[in-house]
């Protein structure tokens, strides 16, 4: 899908995703310190408003239009005062990242599924973003979710298991803090489904 595509149904309807943050985004990021984070291919923002919760500073990008002004709306309604530590913008995550290299303590890539070049590249950047020290946090729809899951992507070459993440991951100056495949529960109109998950967390490295 293109940005138009995405504009297209980002404009369908009042909220494609929910405004909770992904479990896995909580549960890794809730636990550090906050700083600087840049959540790349944001979407309609509830991960990166949630951070700003949380204490963080964000700048959020999505290459749809239609989804950044979404974004900015909710983060106006839910943040209020701190509405100002939320920069959302319109980027491509395969470019180098807004702000620069070196200029966050984390940087996300939250169901960002694209095929294997793109997705090299929006890692690449996401490893540039941060600082030595910082982490990158990987969560998508895992391969095996095809067989062995819930919904997602049909397409494999945009699904990726945590082992293809290390592979394209190599060459990068990082180390793994995290890597697996994990179980989250969905609720469909046929009952309590699991969805298969990637996580990975990288440390860039001095």
């Amino acid at each position: 899908m293109d940005a138009s595509d995405w504009d297209e149904r980002y404009a369908a309807r009042d909220l494609v995703w929910s405004v909770e943050p992904n479990r896995f985004v909580a549960e890794t990021i809730g636990p550090l310190t906050p700083g600087h984070a840049i959540d790349l291919a944001a979407g309609e923002g509830r991960n990166a408003i949630w951070m700003v919760e949380q204490g963080w500073t964000v700048v959020a990008a999505d290459y749809s239009p239609v989804a950044v002004e979404r974004m900015q709306s909710l983060a106006a309604d839910r943040l209020g005062d701190d509405s100002g530590h939320l920069t959302a913008l319109v980027a491509d995550a395969t470019q180098e990242a807004p702000g620069g290299q070196a200029a966050y303590d984390l940087a996300l890539l939250c169901y960002l599924q694209l095929p294997a070049d793109e997705w090299r590249q929006a890692l690449r950047s996401a490893v540039e973003a941060v600082r030595p020290g910082g982490r990158v946090v990987v969560v998508g729809h895992a391969g095996h979710n095809l067989a062995d899951g819930w919904g997602g992507p049909s397409d494999r070459s945009v699904l990726y298991d945590p082992e293809e993440v290390l592979e394209r991951a190599d060459g990068l100056p990082v180390t793994v803090e995290q890597s697996g495949i994990r179980e989250r529960p969905v609720d469909t109109d046929e009952g309590l489904r699991v969805a298969l998950d990637t996580v990975v967390v990288l440390r860039r490295e001095g």
